[in-house]
């Protein structure tokens, strides 16, 4: 079975994953419980809380493509996710969720992502694709958010921080 379109798939997870590893480190110790003026906006910690959920996410359908294969996705299950953490907390579990993804991923082929996964919103299934999809963008709005929250507490930050670029 091929695993081309699962590897690049990753790699781009991966991408996300250290470009908001990169972010963290930018975060002002002292502006860690700052909320921009937009309602109901998470704070800087809880918006790293949220982006390890972010991670869950991912973790969580990947686990239910092979149940009962990949235990360290079950212990994953142990991780705060959607609690407001402090960047050095988020860090260490961002590395922890990141593992379980590759673990996930490497029981993955490329036939798989068109098969069907039952969920809570859609019980006859989505693509096992679309449901990766969904978690991939789910990331990078987040991400996002995180690089807007660093520009508007004045921490100067560019295009090179939010993307990655091929051989840099």
């Amino acid at each position: 079975m091929a695993h081309e379109a699962c590897a690049a798939f990753l790699s781009k997870v991966d991408h996300q994953v250290e470009r908001v590893e990169h972010l963290l480190s930018l975060v002002p110790r002292d502006r860690l419980d700052w909320t921009p003026p937009i309602p109901r906006a998470f704070t800087v910690c809880g918006l790293l809380g949220h982006v390890l959920d972010c991670l869950a996410g991912f973790c969580a359908v990947l686990y239910a493509a092979n149940p009962g294969r990949l235990e360290t996705l079950l212990e994953l299950k142990s991780l705060p996710a959607n609690t407001p953490l402090d960047p050095a907390a988020a860090m260490g579990h961002l590395g922890a969720y990141r593992r379980g993804i590759h673990d996930g991923f490497s029981l993955l082929a490329d036939d798989d992502l068109h098969r069907k996964l039952p969920t809570v919103f859609v019980a006859e299934g989505e693509p096992l694709l679309a449901l990766l999809l969904i978690n991939y963008e789910h990331l990078a709005s987040h991400k996002y958010q995180l690089f807007l929250y660093l520009r508007m507490m004045g921490v100067e930050v560019g295009s090179r921080d939010l993307y990655h670029f091929s051989g840099t």
